[in-house]
């Protein structure tokens, strides 16, 4: 084959550091913008970004030249530099050391965007810990309860 053809849909979160409630009003939607476009600066095609308060979801096409644990660490690195130029409030923001990265079939991607969307009603019933437990789950992805949050 001539050349290299990849459409790799994946659903990416991750939270603050110990969860914090750090991303407000003030800050969400212009923390959300520059989440998708780190992904875009590094071809890693952003669908849809959002989150609550401690925590952000991101769906982006993965890039076939960017290794995904180089798009987070970048993600994390930059966005957290951006966010403490933001004022005070957010000196102390750090992201938590790892994430959860799940491939998400082309036809389920109209209901990732949704369920992004609907972060804030949804957290209005189910913490952080649980959604993220549930990702696990649905996707049979064992783990030691001791070592997923920081």
């Amino acid at each position: 084959m001539g050349q290299s053809l990849v459409r790799l849909s994946t659903h990416i979160t991750f939270s603050t550091k110990y969860r914090q409630p750090l991303i407000d009003p003030a800050i969400e939607a212009e923390l959300h913008a520059y989440l998708g476009a780190v992904c875009n600066a590094m071809e890693c095609q952003s669908i849809k970004v959002g989150g609550y308060t401690d925590h952000v979801h991101i769906l982006c096409f993965l890039s076939k030249k960017v290794a995904l644990m180089d798009l987070l660490e970048e993600v994390k690195k930059r966005s957290s530099k951006w966010i403490k130029t933001k004022g005070e409030a957010y000196e102390n923001f750090y992201w938590q050391n790892g994430y959860g990265a799940f491939s998400v079939n082309s036809s389920e991607l109209e209901v990732v965007i949704r369920y992004i969307e609907n972060q804030h009603a949804h957290h209005q019933k189910k913490t952080f810990q649980d959604e993220f437990r549930g990702f696990l789950k649905k996707y049979n992805v064992e783990y030691d309860e001791r070592y997923v949050w920081d």
